[in-house]
C-alpha cells in the first residue's frame, strides 16, 4: 500500500519533470545528483555556462573565463567542501580561476560571492604546507570557511531574505 503521500508527489512531479528539462538544456542531466538542481540555479543567476565532463574546471563565462563552482547549505554547515585529492596539480589548476560560492539555507539560494586566485591565495599556500609536510599525500577535502568567503568575496547575488 503507498505512502498517503504519494498523490502530493504525484501532483508534483511534473514541475518536478520540467525542471530537469530546463536542466537538461544546460548540460545537467541529474538534478538530484551532485547538486545539480542548486548548480542549474546558479548557471542561470550568473550567466554563467556549464563546462561538461568531471575533470577541469565547472563553468564559463560569456568571454571564455572559466570558473570553479562551490555550493553550501548553512542549515547542515558553515564551511565549502574543496577537493577530495588536493595535491599541487589540483591547486595549480585553482591557482587560474575566480571562485564562485553560492550560499543555501536548505533549497534556498541566499548569496553568490565571487573570489580571485589572489583572495583564495591563502589557502593555496597552506595546503601546498600540508601536502608537502605530510610527506606528499593529497589532503582530503579541506574547507574554506563562509566566513572568510564573506569577509573576502565580491557579492554577486544576495535574496531579500539575507540573513547570513
Amino acid at each position: 500500500m503507498p505512502h498517503p503521500d504519494k498523490a502530493i508527489l504525484d501532483q508534483l512531479f511534473p514541475s518536478i519533470q520540467k525542471y530537469q528539462e530546463l536542466a537538461n538544456k544546460h548540460g545537467i542531466n541529474d538534478i538530484f545528483q551532485d547538486n545539480g538542481g542548486k548548480i542549474l540555479q546558479v548557471l542561470l543567476v550568473t550567466g554563467l555556462t556549464i563546462l561538461p565532463g568531471r575533470e577541469g574546471n565547472d563553468a564559463v563565462d560569456e568571454f571564455g573565463n572559466e570558473y570553479e563552482l562551490k555550493s553550501v547549505n548553512i542549515a547542515l554547515t558553515k564551511s565549502f567542501s574543496t577537493h577530495h585529492h588536493i595535491n599541487p596539480r589540483i591547486i595549480e589548476k585553482y591557482r587560474k580561476v575566480d571562485w564562485i560560492f553560492a550560499v543555501y539555507r536548505s533549497i534556498n539560494l541566499v548569496a553568490i560571492y565571487k573570489l580571485t586566485p589572489t583572495e583564495l591565495e591563502f589557502f593555496y599556500r597552506r595546503w601546498e604546507s600540508t601536502w608537502h609536510s605530510n610527506g606528499g599525500r593529497d589532503i582530503n577535502n579541506p574547507k574554506i570557511p563562509l566566513k572568510y568567503v564573506i569577509e573576502h568575496g565580491v557579492l554577486m547575488y544576495s535574496s531579500e531574505s539575507n540573513n547570513l
